[in-house]
Formats: structure tokens, C-alpha cells, sequence
């Protein structure tokens, strides 16, 4: 898969798992303990690891790449 290919799926997950604060935010005061514990326990945690990834995504994957490259240099 191309490196655009997964951006743009990262953006749109971001978008969508966004849309539902909206509702969190400006629903009437008692409705919104119905789904707060989605929005609270799920969405909120998926949308600031989406968020964090497109932000330092490739700081992580280039950590991850040196790794992999010092563990094989080691066990050559």
C-alpha cells in the first residue's frame, strides 16, 4: 500500500471518529449521558491516536526502522 494511500485513510478516520464530538459538544445537556461512554472510552482515544500519528507518525516509524536495523545488525 502507498504511504498516500494510508494517509489518506488515517485523515479520513480522524475525520469520521471527529464528527461524533461535535454531537458530544452541542447535544442538550440531557442527552448526552447516553453516549458518553463511547465518546469518552472509544472515540476520544482513537481520534488523539489518529491525531498524534499524522502529527508524529514518521518520528515513531523512523524509531521503529532503526530498531529493526540494530536488531538484525546484531544477530548478523
Amino acid at each position: 500500500m502507498k504511504e498516500a494511500t494510508k494517509r489518506s485513510i488515517n485523515r479520513w478516520i480522524h475525520i469520521i471518529f471527529g464528527i461524533p464530538i461535535l454531537g458530544y459538544i452541542y447535544d442538550s445537556p440531557s442527552d448526552t449521558p447516553n453516549y458518553a461512554f463511547s465518546v469518552r472510552y472509544v472515540i476520544l482515544p482513537v481520534l488523539l491516536l489518529s491525531g498524534l500519528w499524522m502529527w508524529k507518525g514518521h518520528a515513531v516509524r523512523r524509531l521503529l526502522s532503526k530498531r529493526t536495523k540494530t536488531r538484525q545488525e546484531l544477530e548478523a
